[in-house]
Formats: C-alpha cells, sequence, structure tokens
C-alpha cells in the first residue's frame, strides 16, 4: 500500500499537524486499520478509497488515532483531499462519506483546501471541579460542543496563559469524552490572527494534538460570536503550530488550510 505523510494547516514541512493518508482500493479489517494507525503513530491516519459514481459521496473515508477510531478529524480530512489532488486521483470538490456525514473538500485558487464541515453545538456548562488543577490554569467560561466534537471548550481570557499550559493529561481524561480545547482571544490586533488555542487528547492516546481542524468547528462560532465577525483566523499555539481560516455559515462552518506532503513511500508489512 502507498502511504504519504502530510503536514496539515500549514505551508512549510515540518510544522502543522502530520497525518498518515493511505489510498486503498477499499477498507481492510477494522484490526488492520488500526495496526497501520499505530505504525504511522501521528496524532490521526486517514483511510480513503474511492466509491461507485452516482452517490451522494465520492470517497469513503475513516480515520484512526494511534488508539482508537474517531467520529471527525479536520486535519487528516486536508491531508487526505491535499494527496487526492495533488496527485489526480481526483479533480474539483471532493465528497467524502464519513461518520460525520458528507463532507466537502475544495481546493481554492491561492493553492489552500477548503473543508465543509458541520457546526459544532456550544451549551454552556459549569467549569467543573478540578478543571482548573489539571489544567494548570482557571477558565473563564466552559461549553460542551456536542457528540460529534466531544471536547470540552474553555475560555482562559489570557493568550499568555494559553500558550504557557502544562496540564497534567492524566487528570485531564476524567473531564470530556475526547479532550480538552483551551482557548483565548489574540493578545495584539495585528497579531495575524483572531484567536489562539491549544488541544489536549489524552484520553484517545494524544497528549497535545499540533492543529485540530475539527475543534475549529467550536472555536469558529464561539470567537465569531464574541467577535462579531463570520470569517477569522485561528492559531493553534502548539509547538509545530499553525493556522486555520474559519468562517461560519450557521449550520456549516468552513475550514480553510494549506498542506505540503513531507512522506512518500510504500507499506511493505
Amino acid at each position: 500500500m502507498r502511504i504519504r505523510i502530510v503536514d496539515a494547516f500549514t505551508d512549510r514541512p515540518f510544522s502543522g499537524n502530520p497525518a498518515g493518508v493511505l489510498l486503498l482500493d477499499s477498507f481492510p479489517s477494522d484490526d488492520r486499520l488500526q495496526q497501520v494507525a499505530l505504525e504511522v503513530n501521528h496524532s490521526e491516519t486517514a483511510f480513503t478509497h474511492r466509491l461507485p459514481p452516482g452517490g451522494e459521496a465520492d470517497w469513503a473515508l475513516r480515520w484512526f488515532t494511534p488508539a482508537t477510531e474517531v467520529a471527525m478529524c479536520g486535519h487528516a480530512t486536508l491531508a487526505a483531499a491535499h494527496v487526492l489532488f495533488t496527485t489526480g486521483a481526483h479533480e474539483g470538490p471532493v465528497r467524502f462519506a464519513t461518520h460525520s456525514g458528507v463532507l466537502v473538500a475544495t481546493p481554492a485558487a491561492d493553492g489552500g483546501i477548503v473543508l465543509d464541515f458541520p457546526t459544532a453545538p456550544l451549551t454552556p456548562v459549569a467549569v467543573p471541579d478540578g478543571i482548573a488543577e489539571a489544567l494548570g490554569a482557571t477558565p473563564h467560561s466552559a461549553f460542551d460542543t456536542g457528540p460529534a466534537v466531544g471536547d470540552l471548550l474553555l475560555d482562559l481570557g489570557d493568550e499568555k496563559t494559553v500558550r504557557g499550559l502544562t496540564p497534567d493529561h492524566r487528570a485531564l481524561t476524567r473531564h470530556s469524552a475526547r479532550g480538552i480545547i483551551a482557548t483565548a482571544p489574540a493578545a495584539r490586533a495585528d497579531a495575524g490572527y483572531d484567536y489562539v488555542s491549544r488541544c489536549f487528547f489524552p484520553g484517545v492516546g494524544i497528549n497535545e494534538d499540533p492543529v485540530t481542524g475539527s475543534a475549529h468547528t467550536a472555536l469558529a462560532p464561539y470567537w465569531s460570536d464574541r467577535l462579531g465577525r463570520p470569517v477569522l483566523t485561528g492559531l493553534q499555539a502548539s509547538p509545530r503550530s499553525g493556522l486555520v481560516g474559519t468562517e461560519v455559515r450557521g449550520a456549516r462552518t468552513l475550514l480553510t488550510g494549506r498542506a505540503v506532503t513531507v512522506v512518500d513511500g510504500e507499506l511493505l508489512a
């Protein structure tokens, strides 16, 4: 099987979020997919195969962390679309059939890729007991992001606080179905981004995800409502870092980013 490693939500190698991408004829067993994802050992590996023409989608798509399958992943969808577009396997907008419904990726004129994802519903919740100690900072507010995303979104109010977090990852696993999104507004108006975030998912084998597309389906409506603008740019302030363009369109959120293939090889086992 041909396997590629793609850095997503970046235009430079060795930044953004790396994902494995495999174009298949069909999906093998779940155990086989999980073994490959564990071997790749990035936060996500995307597996996709072409579907018969005439249906609601063009390709089937699944995502696996090193530990489990997930219902939604933005950066690995971007990576898969990048491989399809750059190899000529697909031209024009591609419709992926996924566990989260049909997701569309469209090549942009400037070389980026636009993902059309469902907007995450945000429900205010009480700040959980013990979360400040686990995270290492006291949130101003907390929001449930719904079953598709499954994260707890925490507004820390200050960019410096988000950047300086050193959480207790084991303790964080007690506080959400998937993980924690920590966020704050940009410290400066001229920063080139509108808000910052960091994402911690120890419950699915990822202590900190470099750039998380799915989290931005919750971050986008949160910050668009607070800042009064539908079109924003988010910076995920992980050590690798990456930018995500966001545009809220009611029940759908557009995520825009670039990607770079850094490894192209063959899986021999």
